[in-house]
């Protein structure tokens, strides 16, 4: 740990100076926006395009705020408090910038006040601002440890634009939307529709249906309506639907999930494929790298290991539509380790070999692994294990629905993830989120819904 020691006002001397340097990043912009409440488009990174302007203007007060650090950190140091400071902007900052944050002491006024004078150059030494500072600097001499701030995260969400872009060319599904009863589930829908997604068919009570349209002012000319007041029925309208041609997918909206996978997992009459039907989260989490897939925390309550299989072999198969090269799946358990005691540890040795043996095709698959040696980096070189997967797994498969429900809630609730949800398997893809999702979630996993079916299509050719 590193300490601060400040120059008091005795020790001070005319023509002092102190400098540091600092990049101008995309995290800078995003937390000046949150601390000032200034949301003027220049200044945001992925505004940019709203006035077309060619890189985000860093904001000047940020600018500005550099000096204060270097005179409170630096010299004078701790201890120093503002009097007056102005400012001359004479160019502008901009992202990706490297900023030379300079002051130098021109007079030592009535103790304790001093005056400085500053300035901020960019890497090709062009003058961005300059101006004067008059301090109360210390008068006693301390040193202080610097100590890390709270660290903090952005909820950045970058992973489900780049997958909406690989949708772009593809023709729009059709969609059977199932009771759009609130305004997530209609706005969701809509959203879709509007990037070219869905086109959607909207099935519930009419009357309901277009009092929310008209409350929350959505646009729904020339959306179809089916007129269907109860859930089960809706639910039931969609699934047949699909068997006549008329749909091509279908979104889940305000009704509870077993309403609507009654109607898809049926034996009869129902959308089950050649393999188990299985549902998969994909999150955008802020602090990882890539999209996390977790299969399943919705539909299959116990798996067997057979189950399991086909659990692993639809996840890498989503995997894969995202543009995954051989993604990395991990097989959950409490350990990393093989445990007699432990039933999912030895089910998820036994898929790991499955794979090895090409049993499971397309991805590299490890287990077991626990939840911290599955994802970082760290904790499992401090276990030893050596895997291709560990550390950096793109795929969780959990042992049962219970613990992909709660790590899929938990990081979208908690940690401020992205979710998306889609059922994988059955004949059609069926866009299954939680009730309590906003629209964005809707609209993304109509991007995976349209990545998936792309996937199987040409995996049938």
């Amino acid at each position: 740990m590193s300490s601060i020691t400040n120059k008091t006002w005795d020790e001070l001397k005319v023509g002092d100076t102190a400098s540091f340097k600092r990049t101008v990043t995309a995290r800078d912009l995003y937390l000046f926006a949150h601390a000032s409440g200034n949301l003027n488009p220049l200044h945001l990174p992925v505004q940019d395009s709203v006035l077309k302007t060619a890189q985000s203007v860093a904001p000047s007060m940020w600018v500005g705020s550099l000096i204060s650090s270097l005179l409170g950190n630096v010299l004078p140091g701790p201890g120093t408090l503002y009097l007056e400071q102005n400012f001359q902007f004479v160019e502008r900052a901009h992202l990706g910038d490297v900023l030379t944050i300079s002051v130098r002491l021109l007079d030592k006024l009535i103790k304790p006040q001093v005056l400085f004078d500053t300035s901020v150059t960019d890497q090709n030494n062009r003058l961005i601002a300059t101006g004067h500072a008059k301090v109360s600097a210390p008068t006693q001499s301390v040193t202080i440890q610097q100590t890390d701030l709270p660290g903090l995260t952005l909820e950045t969400h970058d992973h489900f634009t780049k997958l909406l872009e690989l949708t772009k060319g593809k023709p729009a599904m059709t969609c059977a939307v199932v009771c759009p009863t609130d305004h997530h589930a209609l706005a969701g829908a809509l959203l879709a529709r509007d990037h070219d997604l869905i086109t959607p068919v909207l099935i519930g009570p009419e009357t309901l249906i277009r009092d929310i349209a008209e409350q929350h002012r959505l646009n729904l000319s020339n959306v179809e309506i089916v007129d269907v007041s109860l859930d089960r029925e809706a639910a039931r309208t969609a699934v047949e639907m699909v068997h006549q041609g008329r749909v091509r997918s279908i979104m889940k909206g305000n009704l509870h999930s077993d309403d609507l996978l009654g109607q898809v997992v049926k034996r009869e009459g129902g959308l089950r494929g050649k393999g188990r039907i299985s549902h998969a989260f994909v999150l955008d989490v802020p602090t990882q790298p890539e999209p996390i897939i977790i299969s399943d925390a919705a539909i299959n309550i116990a798996p067997d290991l057979i189950t399991k299989v086909d659990i692993t072999q639809n996840a890498i198969d989503l995997a894969v539509a995202c543009g995954m090269d051989k993604p990395r799946v991990a097989i959950l358990s409490a350990v990393e380790t093989v445990n007699p005691h432990i039933p999912s540890s030895m089910e998820a040795a036994i898929i790991a070999k499955m794979a090895d043996r090409g049993q499971i095709k397309g991805g590299l698959v490890d287990g077991p692994l626990a939840m911290d040696n599955a994802i970082d980096m760290g904790a499992a070189r401090d276990k030893h294990i050596e895997s291709e997967v560990a550390g950096q797994a793109q795929v969780l498969i959990v042992p049962n629905l219970e613990a992909g429900n709660m790590l899929a809630k938990q990081l979208t609730f908690v940690s401020h993830a992205q979710p998306a949800g889609l059922v994988l398997g059955a004949k059609v893809p069926v866009m299954l989120t939680s009730r309590a999702d906003n629209e964005q979630a809707r609209l993304f996993s109509c991007v995976l819904a349209a990545l998936y079916e792309d996937f199987l299509n040409r995996k049938n050719l």
